[in-house]
């Protein structure tokens, strides 16, 4: 429990660090006082480090990812392969769709996954930009590489429809990528298995 005799700029730090992904009060506490008493050189390079990321990066405006320019390095690279179209949930995946060296085509990330009960359903993820760029009439097979949750296969189905619609084709991640699992913690190796043996949905 926080205590009312804390500063209120401890207590804004710990409540910032309780945003991050699987940190409690506890853990966030913890990472406050050791940064505040131990490293402050590396908390002002946190501070610096994220002031400069939220003012410097945007989302690119073909495949959604971060950028520091209006059209990032992967999407103007001349020797990827533009008529493949992988489709993931976060930077994070495609940095390790990436890491397998074995594919060489173009990615559009979704920033998210469909959760209704969440609030995120086709129109928070902008669903009719990604089937735009799916459909500019250069891409021929748009992989789709969400995570084997429930929410990632729910968007995969989703996503899988409506591109068949349009007469693009389709392919799923093969199943070396385990059930209930995200790619951005799935070796290399395995991942780069997925990708080679990707079937239709």
């Amino acid at each position: 429990m926080s205590s009312s005799s804390e500063p209120q700029p401890l207590l804004a730090l710990v409540e910032a660090l309780r945003r991050l992904p699987s940190v409690g009060e506890r853990t966030a506490r913890r990472m406050a006082y050791h940064l505040l008493q131990h490293d402050l050189k590396a908390a002002q390079q946190l501070g610096q480090a994220l002031t400069d990321a939220v003012q410097r990066l945007q989302h690119c405006q073909l495949c959604n990812g971060f950028t520091e320019t209006p059209v990032c390095a992967t999407c103007e690279h001349t020797e990827r392969d533009a008529s493949l179209l992988c489709i993931v949930e976060t930077p994070a995946d495609q940095n390790s769709i990436e890491a397998t060296r074995g594919y060489q085509g173009l990615y559009y990330v979704l920033m998210g996954s469909l959760a209704p009960l969440e609030g995120r359903g086709p129109d928070e993820l902008d669903f009719d930009r990604v089937l735009e760029r799916a459909t500019n009439g250069v891409v021929q097979e748009v992989i789709l590489a969400t995570n084997f949750t429930a929410e990632g296969e729910t968007t995969a189905h989703y996503l899988g429809e409506a591109l068949r619609v349009k007469g693009i084709k389709v392919t799923r991640l093969a199943r070396g990528v385990p059930a209930g699992s995200e790619i951005e913690y799935v070796d290399a190796g395995t991942v780069a298995w997925a990708l080679l043996e990707r079937k239709p949905t």
